[in-house]
């Protein structure tokens, strides 16, 4: 009696087929129909092929894909908002999507998606590390990404980086193309903590204490947030100065300077001292299992502010920190 001969492993499909890990592309757009003509495909040869296939676009543009879909076809739509609420909490949140498909048994996860626009501002350079970053964390899946950014309205810095942290193209007609401007993890992010910050200048803070312990600048923090950030973001917030201060002094050079700034949307709090902080480029992004400097308190820091900076200067390695401030109630 022979033994029945067992199915082939599933394989997977399109431009990413051979390829293992994270099959990583930009797309630059001009118009609605130059991005339909890019993600239309993708998302339908995804669906004919049986691999889950996800679209994390903001309102507009998932409306768009929708209404171009055919009705028979079932794509999953992610909240982009929800999802691209923080760098370090979008990898942990995608992590654990990828990581549900590929127990379930899929040999290739189709994802598109699009930042917020407002992620091209001051916090940008936490962004640039987050698309950089991914192409690391993200490997152990096998995921094909196309991130979507409009060249009409992206600033030209952040076009800049986005080739440097893409290895590929995806264009129109099935074109995918090589980026020749990219450039690996280990040598992109350490690159992002020594230029100039990107988006408006902050003026003078309002307070500056010098060598503080983690319970005096909780209660800056408090004193400065009260009124201006929600109970939840103020808890955070001071979470991750606490945190931010304790590993300066801990771990860092004297002297250690934190400075302050309340403004109307939103409360940041920077933490200087004068070593040269983390080694691990992915540290703050990805957790360290063993504690030390730049590890869990920094990934901690993190997962609780809207947005970290991270940055080498003339006098040292200083962290940014920013959580805004809740919008008004809308008039009834």
């Amino acid at each position: 009696m022979t033994t029945p001969a067992r199915p082939a492993a599933p394989t997977r499909t399109g431009a990413a087929a051979g390829h293992l890990g994270y099959f990583h592309e930009a797309a630059f757009y001009g118009s609605p129909a130059e991005l339909l003509a890019i993600v239309l495909p993708f998302l339908l040869d995804g669906v004919a092929a049986g691999e889950p296939t996800l679209v994390a676009l903001g309102d507009e543009r998932a409306a768009l894909i929708k209404d171009a879909l055919p009705p028979d076809v079932k794509v999953d739509f992610v909240a982009a908002g929800t999802r691209y609420a923080r760098p370090a909490s979008a990898i942990r949140e995608f992590r654990a999507m990828f990581a549900g498909h590929t127990e379930a048994g899929a040999a290739q996860i189709r994802v598109v998606g699009e930042l917020p626009a407002a992620t091209s501002g001051r916090s940008w350079d936490a962004w640039a590390r987050y698309e950089s970053a991914i192409n690391h964390t993200f490997d152990d899946f096998p995921v094909w990404g196309i991130c979507a950014y409009d060249r009409l309205r992206t600033p030209a810095h952040v076009l800049a980086d986005v080739a440097r942290t893409h290895p590929r193209t995806a264009a129109p007609h099935g074109q995918h193309l090589p980026h020749p401007s990219y450039l690996a993890p280990a040598t992109f992010l350490p690159m992002t903590r020594t230029r100039p910050h990107t988006g408006e200048p902050l003026p003078a803070p309002h307070l500056e204490l010098h060598g503080p312990p983690p319970a005096e600048a909780r209660r800056a923090v408090f004193a400065a947030g009260t009124g201006r950030l929600t109970r939840d973001a103020l808890d955070d917030l001071a979470v991750a100065v606490s945190e931010t201060v304790t590993n300066a002094h801990r771990h860092g050079t004297p002297p250690v300077t934190v400075r302050l700034w309340a403004l109307p949307d939103r409360v940041t709090v920077s933490v200087t001292d004068a070593g040269r902080g983390p080694a691990d480029p992915f540290a703050g992004l990805l957790p360290a299992g063993d504690g030390a400097r730049g590890g869990l308190g920094l990934w901690v820091t993190h997962q609780c502010c809207d947005a970290v900076a991270e940055r080498h200067g003339p006098d040292g390695y200083t962290v940014e920190m920013t959580m805004h401030a809740a919008p008004p109630p809308s008039p009834r």
